[in-house]
């Protein structure tokens, strides 16, 4: 055989318009594994066929980190070359007749520090293959529109891998010499390469038999490490129902046999929905009382219906080129949303998901769509598709999704969905052929008459501002809302056309507080008290009649849309939003705008914060109001009393000074503890005993509402001195019942800066020191608490050192490194720039390591531009210094050039 090797070039830019079908289609693959952590074996037979659409060319092969021993043609040896990390085979068969193709390779799972391909993780055998991991298993078309059928056996020594997993159904299993034994799975579906999967390792599982709508038997099992068994019940809870929903509310049913879980600690992403077998983060499946939060429950909950909602948005059509990323990742999330607010019993608790879901958005999605790494919800172009994963795919695109049900109807969305799968199951398909579906379904309706100007939602960066006036005529008894919109430049994308924007609107009355009758001019449909208004110009109005008193308008009811709203409402208007809205989201909106001009207004006064009271009494009474209101959701008053965050607050600003915001919110927090003392001892009292441990969202509200007056009575307490709270919190701590309020009230303490929070925090560690999940809680706790003077960086820099600190365990980079550089920016920008000198040092040391985990932190500077000096300057230091490595990856290296340019 003739072996030529060409040195690798630089990285290339990949662009969605240079898309073409391969050359070669794959029909089977059958793989066999001789796993083994320092050199595995594999056995890669495939059957291909020329491509008679596209133009001949020669079969290229992706690998990366393989050892190559044989490549045969229909059994006999040829010859071959590599060019770039791809094995190149011209001398291939003529027409259209299948061949067989056989490659035998070798990889070091255990030294496969990346987590991509086949890695090793606490003895066991996992595998990522999502987007391009596959490749580092076998040479392989390597791209997501090759959909094979694939047959898997695996063998391995039987002491040390008991269970060994594939995708699909076990056909075969026995014993072999040597100790060794094998299994050997089929699934029935056909399947790109990024959603192959191999797990083996000790093992055991929860099991659950389920009879489908149809009659049909299935088996459920999620796998866990030995003693951690009795953390599954809820992920097993949450699987059932998300079978159980997907088949009522789409008519999708389980298509296999069985459905696998399995957890493991090292893990690059949340989850990962390999067909049948679904790769977990341990973080996302297991949770009891003891060890686990509200919230947890709650993102596990969310987490195991979103992989399992791809079984068919992703799996059963999945995408042409990972371009069309978010035609999987935004239609699963609106999916997983939208079965969590199912699952709901109250119409409060779905408000409270809503806000939860668009609080998300606003503060990680919109400041990366106003920043260096801005891109479409179906980008243009990537270096590396890694670095895509982002919240503009997942959650812009969801919220995308969203708006396509509202021109719709859930109704009219669900036939859409129909058609959908009708049209393209078991293909590699586009995001214009998912609107395509759903527009078709509903002729009529306001996406199918907008659909080309509907779709500019995908291929236009930015989020578009709408600006608003109304203007009321008492006499005329008609008010009119004036409506504009615009987007800024992105990357790439100077100018933009008008959005088609869905405006859920109604009117309250400023005298009455009450719901007022909508009626449109020239319309002769009855008058109801909401409307939807579809913008599709760059100005337009609407009027509406029979408007008896003046009103205060409430715009984007429900987040109808992904945009900035600019209304320039006074104090009053909010207040009257806040106390009478019938839409829950609008009324927190209100708050939140209240606190935000309260917040706005003190920076720019930039007075010394001591002993400061940025908030005026009418707010202070309006969040006593909440707090003791008798009917309204603990969960909702939460959310209304929490002030917008350090980061949402920056977004606002032209010119950003970390600590600044930072004070100012502070004071807030504090004024907020002392002036309400009084009502949160109240709030206290009256939600800190719940009964039995439930994570439902009555109970959970109810724990988050103590929790929260809790962390502002310690609060108080250190201004005044006061040990009585900070003592009851300690002991509420000791005898806590469950995680949630144990971890309210470590978090109390710590976030107040008492002195109780050190030999807390030792308990706590002593308590939990064999619990990797709830340790890494204990190290974000630390790192992410609130900076006093520049404390936080020489705790953090300790914890590093701590014994159970290790990079290499992404869950636990995260838990220190990410909670102090990406969700503390009190304590990470800091006038002495030390807090950029440790993100430059962490990225290239995590770069080193695992390429995947260090981008995602090389992104806490990717707003550095709007930074005022000192800090600016420090920023752009610490990016050029990180630019400057070597050897840095392609996917650091994409994040800090684009974050540099001009």
């Amino acid at each position: 055989m003739l072996q030529l090797r060409e040195a690798s070039g630089p990285a290339a830019v990949i662009h969605r318009g240079d898309y073409t079908a391969p050359a070669y289609w794959i029909d089977t693959v059958d793989l066999s594994f001789d796993l083994d952590p320092a050199k595995t074996r594999v056995l890669n037979k495939m059957t291909l066929r020329r491509n008679l659409d596209v133009a001949a060319g020669p079969l290229r092969l992706d690998g990366e980190e393989l050892n190559l021993a044989r490549v045969l043609v229909n059994g006999q040896g040829t010859s071959f070359k590599m060019e770039n990390n791809q094995l190149v085979l011209e001398n291939l068969p003529e027409g259209s007749e299948p061949f067989a193709l056989e490659i035998f390779t070798t990889c070091a799972p255990v030294k496969n520090t990346k987590l991509m391909g086949l890695y090793v993780s606490n003895e066991s055998f996992f595998t990522q293959c999502e987007a391009e991991g596959f490749r580092r298993i076998t040479y392989f078309l390597d791209r997501p529109d090759v959909m094979a059928m694939y047959t898997v056996t695996l063998r391995a020594d039987k002491a040390k891998y008991p269970v060994l997993l594939s995708n699909g159904n076990l056909v075969d299993s026995g014993v072999l010499e040597d100790g060794r034994h094998y299994a050997k799975w089929v699934d029935p579906h056909k399947k790109p390469s990024y959603l192959f999967a191999l797990v083996a390792g000790q093992l055991v599982a929860r099991e659950q038999r389920i009879t489908s709508r149809a009659g049909k038997e299935h088996l459920l099992q999620v796998y866990v490490r030995p003693g951690d068994l009795d953390k599954t019940e809820h992920a097993m809870n949450s699987l059932m129902a998300s079978v159980a929903w997907d088949e009522a509310r789409f008519g999708l049913p389980l298509d296999l046999e069985r459905f696998m879980i399995v957890a493991t600690s090292d893990f690059n992403m949340g989850a990962m929905e390999n067909k049948g077998l679904n790769i977990f983060n341990t973080k996302y499946v297991l949770a009891n009382q003891a060890t686990a939060t509200d919230a947890d429950y709650g993102n596990i909950e969310s987490v195991v219906g979103h992989e399992y909602f791809h079984n068919w948005t992703g799996n059963r059509i999945t995408c042409r080129d990972w371009f069309q990323l978010s035609l999987k990742e935004g239609l699963t999330v609106f999916r997983d949303q939208e079965f969590s607010q199912d699952l709901c019993a109250e119409p409060s608790a779905r408000a409270v998901k809503r806000i939860e879901d668009v609080r998300v958005l606003r503060t990680a999605q919109f400041p990366e769509d106003a920043g260096p790494m801005a891109h479409p919800v179906r980008p243009d172009s990537y270096i590396e598709i890694n670095n895509f994963y982002t919240v503009t795919i997942y959650e812009k695109g969801a919220e995308v999704v969203r708006m396509m049900q509202t021109l719709t109807s859930r109704a009219g969305f669900a036939k859409g969905m129909a058609l959908y799968f009708a049209r393209f199951d078991g293909q590699a398909v586009t995001c214009d052929d998912f609107a395509q579906s759903i527009a078709d379904a509903n002729p009529g309706s306001a996406l199918a008459n907008l659909l080309p100007q509907f779709k500019r939602w995908y291929s236009q960066a930015g989020t578009p501002r709408l600006a608003t006036r109304g203007a009321y005529d008492a006499a005329a008894q008609t008010y009119t809302l004036h409506f504009s919109q615009s987007c800024a430049p992105t990357p790439g994308q100077v100018g933009k056309e008008p959005f088609v924007i869905p405006v859920n609107l109604g009117l309250v009355g400023a005298s009455s507080g009450a719901a007022l009758p909508l009626q449109v001019q020239g319309s002769s449909v009855a008058g109801a008290d909401s409307h939807l208004f579809v913008l599709t110009e760059a100005s337009q109005s609407i009027t509406f009649t029979g408007v008896t008193e003046e009103p205060v308008p409430s715009i984007l009811r429900g987040f109808s849309a992904p945009v900035v709203l600019d209304f320039d409402y006074s104090d009053a208007q909010l207040l009257t939003l806040l106390a009478n809205d019938p839409d829950p989201f609008n009324r927190w909106e209100a708050g939140q705008r209240l606190a935000l001009r309260s917040a706005i207004n003190s920076i720019a006064a930039g007075a010394d914060t001591t002993g400061a009271t940025p908030l005026n009494d009418a707010y202070i009474d309006a969040m006593r109001t909440v707090l003791r209101h008798p009917t309204l959701d603990a969960a909702f008053k939460e959310l209304v009393l929490t002030l917008p965050s350090e980061t949402y607050i920056a977004e606002q600003l032209d010119v950003v000074d970390p600590q600044r915001i930072h004070a100012v919110r502070e004071a807030m927090r504090l004024q907020l503890a002392i002036a309400l003392q009084a009502d949160w001892q109240w709030a206290y009292s009256v939600h800190e005993n719940n009964g039995a441990y439930r994570p439902d969202p009555v109970s959970s509200g109810r724990r988050a509402l103590a929790g929260m007056a809790l962390s502002f009575l310690c609060l108080a307490a250190m201004q005044s001195g006061d040990e009585v709270w900070p003592g009851k919190t300690l002991q509420r701590f000791k005898d806590a019942s469950n995680m949630t309020d144990r971890f309210n009230a470590l978090h109390a303490l710590v976030g107040s800066g008492h002195a109780l929070a050190s030999p807390a925090l030792a308990r706590f560690h002593a308590l939990f020191k064999d619990e990797a999940l709830v340790l890494d809680k204990w190290f974000a706790l630390q790192a992410g608490t609130s900076d006093r003077g520049g404390q936080v960086l020489p705790a953090v820099r300790l914890l590093l050192a701590h014994p159970d600190f290790n990079i290499r365990n992404p869950n636990r980079a995260r838990s220190v490194i990410f909670s102090f550089c990406s969700a503390n920016p009190g304590g990470f920008h800091r006038a002495d720039a030390a807090g950029y000198v440790f993100w430059a040092e962490r990225v290239m040391e995590l770069d080193g390591i695992n390429p995947q985990v260090a981008a995602r932190l090389a992104r806490a500077l990717d707003r550095w531009k709007k930074l005022a000096e000192p800090y600016r300057s420090a920023a752009r230091e610490a990016l050029v210094r990180v630019a400057a490595k070597a050897d840095l990856s392609n996917d650091v290296r994409e994040v800090v050039d684009r974050a540099l340019a001009d």
